[in-house]
């Protein structure tokens, strides 16, 4: 079976601000919290040096580079932001250029559409039950966002990119290893580059790519971040480290919150193809954007909160039985 779309309207609205997300730049200067550090980055670690800077600077220049937020400044009123769904927000706000230029390739997401929209579902559908669950707001979203999940198994990226409607997952690019998808050979360069229209993150000190998924965001381009920082081994959603809270923040784009349910159960870690079919549930929250003065660790805190909430509200319905507390910190 096709996987299976309904409109999911939670009561427990993370964000009441409701339409107050980012505008184009020109507008209100935004601001990076200052607790935003290389350090806390480690899920992209290319990009939170970048982070630190101060609101609107690029590294040459000080130039105001990515949408505005709300001012942190009582007198300023506050204002309200230009819709999460405004047309403006679909082209980013700067033009890609160079090696940056194919990540907006119409005839690679053109490719891009065969491999996951019709050879990829083939196979999902031949492994696993798919399911989706979506807010509704998702569908309105235009322009970059963060997409920010649990990490079940090396399915995650294409089930995710599959489970988005093409209008907001058609240039989803997903940050993989470098040490492990692009300098293994091209079989696995050529899938993660055509299939996740993926960017590489290094590993290990190394800063090649270094502020990669920062200017995809700032061209129009939303990436996918798993900041448990691989995949899960028990099965229990682990901490978030706050890298994507902290890119999300200093670029000025919204989150969306994504929980897969029983990805764990249908191909654990070891297992190289699921069994039987197994149900697994893409469950798609309300986008979120961060607090004025909130911290990107505050602000990883509570997507992680809400990751584990869209998890628990639909474990039963998928696996069965009561999912198990967690007890760790984010």
């Amino acid at each position: 079976m096709t996987p299976q779309h309904s409109a999911q309207d939670p009561e427990d609205t993370v964000d009441p601000a409701g339409a107050a997300f980012p505008t184009r730049a020109g507008d209100a200067a935004g601001h990076v919290h200052p607790t935003s550090s290389a350090e806390d980055a480690d899920a992209v670690a290319d990009d939170l040096a970048d982070a630190d800077r101060e609101p609107g600077e690029d590294a040459d220049s000080d130039a105001p580079v990515g949408p505005a937020r709300e001012s942190k400044h009582p007198s300023a009123g506050r204002r309200l932001m230009q819709s999460l769904s405004a047309r403006s927000r679909g082209e980013g706000w700067e033009k890609p250029e160079g090696a940056l230029a194919k990540y907006r390739s119409r005839w690679r997401s053109g490719l891009r559409f065969v491999l996951q929209r019709v050879i990829f579902r083939m196979v999902v559908r031949s492994a696993v039950t798919p399911q989706v669950v979506m807010h509704r707001r998702v569908k309105s979203v235009r322009g970059p966002f963060v997409l920010v999940a649990n990490h079940t198994s090396h399915v995650d990226g294409p089930l995710l990119a599959l489970s988005l409607p093409w209008a907001q997952g058609r240039l989803l690019s997903t940050g993989v290893a470098t040490d492990y998808w692009f300098e293994h050979g091209w079989p696995r360069r050529f899938f993660v580059r055509t299939m996740l229209n993926a960017f590489p993150i290094d590993r290990g000190g190394d800063r090649k790519h270094s502020g990669t998924s920062r200017k995809l965001l700032r061209v129009g381009v939303p990436i996918l971040v798993f900041p448990e920082g691989g995949r899960q081994s028990s099965g229990q959603m682990s901490s978030f480290k706050p890298g994507g809270a902290a890119l999300a923040i200093s670029v000025g784009v919204p989150v969306i919150p994504a929980a897969i349910v029983g990805g764990y159960e249908a191909m654990p870690k070891g297992r190289s193809w699921p069994k039987g079919r197994p149900p697994v549930r893409v469950v798609f929250g309300e986008p979120m954007i961060s607090h004025v003065d909130e911290s990107a660790v505050e602000f990883s805190t509570r997507i992680r909160a809400r990751v584990k909430d869209l998890y628990d509200e639909h474990h039963d319905e998928v696996l069965g039985g009561v999912a198990e507390d967690e007890e760790e910190s984010a």
